[in-house]
């Protein structure tokens, strides 16, 4: 019988940090660079992404529940799920006289007009013709092809993720008077973390930033502060897979493979002044350690505290991100 030498040593995550207070780290506006952010910003905006836009959490859209409403790029959207738990998109007004669709009922999977009683099942009807969409499992997408005027894809792009059995989500959503750019410029400049949200990173380092579009990655170590002088270091991984999408991912420390999507989709059509932007935030946490399945456990408790943290850390950056969209429209902002 192997005795307790033999075991792997568990060693807690937590470390006491003695790093300097906010006002005495390190300045890095300097390698924070307008023109580096602007160039990565500009792969990430010319990659692809076939049309597919984030409207939500899967689990907003539940079988036996009512429609939801969503609008993207101006578009109004109608969502619901069928009682075998088929997902169903389209056009938001009813094709009879107009009636907004998010206001009506469910009934055995038909989604049934509240003003006529005209009945849809989420088959073309009438000039009523569907959006593809797709639930994987943590998110909601929907294809629109005049909104994204792309090559339009049969599924859309969705970054790896930790194992769902073995893993903790949470979704955020919230909304900016400022353009998905302005959302994703945000993420793009990891160097703000310990200066502008210092409630929740600190002793954050940038230790490579991208070099050209076959290196397009920044690396960070940075600690996630849990109270007073206790962290959780780690490190991770910035990328900008889609012109919309930002994944931060950790790759080394407590909770390596977990993953933060951060998705921006635009609210209104183009030229709209203001513009409205919605940011679906995924947080999907997993761990090797044994406690985490006691973390899974109780994850019905934990995703309202995720989704709170992340508001916190939102309402930062959408203020940023709607002063960079102010200063733009200004012609104010540095090049």
């Amino acid at each position: 019988m192997a005795d307790g030498a033999d075991r792997p040593r568990r060693t807690s995550p937590l470390r006491r940090r003695r790093g300097p207070d906010w006002a005495a780290q390190a300045p890095t506006w300097r390698e924070a660079r307008p023109a580096l952010i602007a160039e990565v910003l500009k792969r990430a905006s010319a990659r692809p992404c076939g049309n597919w836009f984030v409207v939500g959490a899967a689990r907003e859209f539940r079988a036996g529940g009512g429609p939801t409403g969503r609008t993207v790029g101006g578009t109004e959207i109608v969502l619901w799920r069928a009682e075998d738990g088929t997902l169903h998109a389209g056009p938001g007004a009813c094709p009879h006289l107009g009636a907004p669709l998010k206001d009506s009922r469910v009934v055995c999977g038909m989604l049934v007009c509240h003003w006529h009683g005209l009945a849809l099942d989420g088959g073309p009807f009438a000039g009523w013709d569907p959006y593809p969409v797709h639930d994987d499992g943590v998110l909601v997408w929907v294809r629109l092809d005049r909104v994204g005027g792309e090559e339009p894809t049969d599924r859309p792009t969705v970054p790896a993720r930790p194992d769902a059995p073995g893993s903790v989500e949470a979704v955020y959503t919230g909304f900016g008077r400022c353009e998905p750019e302005d959302v994703v410029a945000n993420r793009l400049d990891p160097w703000h973390g310990s200066w502008f949200h210092p409630y929740s990173f600190v002793d954050l380092t940038v230790t490579r930033a991208p070099r050209d579009e076959d290196d397009d990655a920044f690396l960070v170590d940075v600690s996630f502060r849990v109270t007073g002088r206790l962290v959780v270091p780690v490190r991770a991984e910035f990328t900008a897979p889609g012109p919309r999408t930002v994944v931060m991912r950790i790759t080394e420390g407590e909770g390596a493979t977990s993953v933060v999507e951060t998705h921006a989709t635009p609210v209104t059509g183009p030229g709209a002044a203001p513009p409205r932007t919605a940011v679906v935030e995924a947080v999907v946490a997993a761990s090797d350690r044994r406690g985490f399945a006691l973390a899974r456990a109780a994850a019905p408790v934990l995703r309202p505290l995720m989704r709170r943290t992340a508001g916190r850390l939102w309402r930062d950056d959408l203020a940023y991100a709607e002063r960079r969209w102010s200063l733009r429209s200004a012609g104010r902002f540095p090049d």
